[in-house]
């Protein structure tokens, strides 16, 4: 990645130090990632930001929304869209949004959920970029893939701050082929 003058820490080496890692959190035997340092950091911030929009715009990723998932893609995805000049929209937790809704049940790493959408957030045929913190299992980001496809929107690829990769999640995901995807 792009080194900062006068030879400083590159922007992905800056975020790599600033995620902790919380054994046996929020039960045992799961080890919790910890972006909270990220956002307590403007440059961390600001990096973490810079690199979502330099992946976009090098895969020439045409984005009319982006969509954070809940709760720690509701984060960085605003960020994203204002720098993108796009919408941003949010794939909750059941029971979260009011209206009419679409819905996907999922498994957790650590149990059972379901996520959705407002029914009129996404068009059929627009294009959206999926955002979220981490990728663990993959339940979360498979659901909001789901989502999308029942809206008919086109994904055009998707993003996270980390990837639990001994967990192969990536694969089990049906959105982009995962050479699409980011995971700073």
């Amino acid at each position: 990645m792009e080194e900062r003058k006068n030879g400083t820490e590159s922007k992905l080496q800056l975020l790599q130090r600033r995620i902790r890692a919380f054994p046996d959190f929020p039960k045992r035997g799961i080890v919790f990632r910890d972006i909270c340092p990220i956002l307590k950091d403007p440059n961390a911030l600001t990096a973490v930001t810079d690199l979502f929009e330099q992946h976009v715009t090098t895969n020439h990723w045409e984005a009319d929304l982006i969509v954070g998932l809940d709760a720690r893609g509701f984060l960085f995805g605003p960020l994203l869209a204002q720098r993108l000049g796009v919408g941003f929209v949010m794939v909750r937790k059941k029971g979260k949004l009011p209206g009419a809704t679409v819905s996907v049940a999922y498994d957790l790493e650590y149990g059972k959920a379901e996520a959705e959408i407002q029914e009129d957030a996404v068009a059929p045929g627009q294009k959206v970029v999926l955002l979220d913190d981490l990728l663990a299992t993959g339940g979360t980001l498979f659901a909001a893939c789901e989502l999308m496809k029942k809206q008919g929107a086109e994904i055009q690829g998707c993003m996270v701050v980390i990837e639990l990769t001994e967990l192969k999640a990536i694969v089990q995901v049906p959105g982009p082929d995962p050479a699409q995807w980011t995971r700073l």
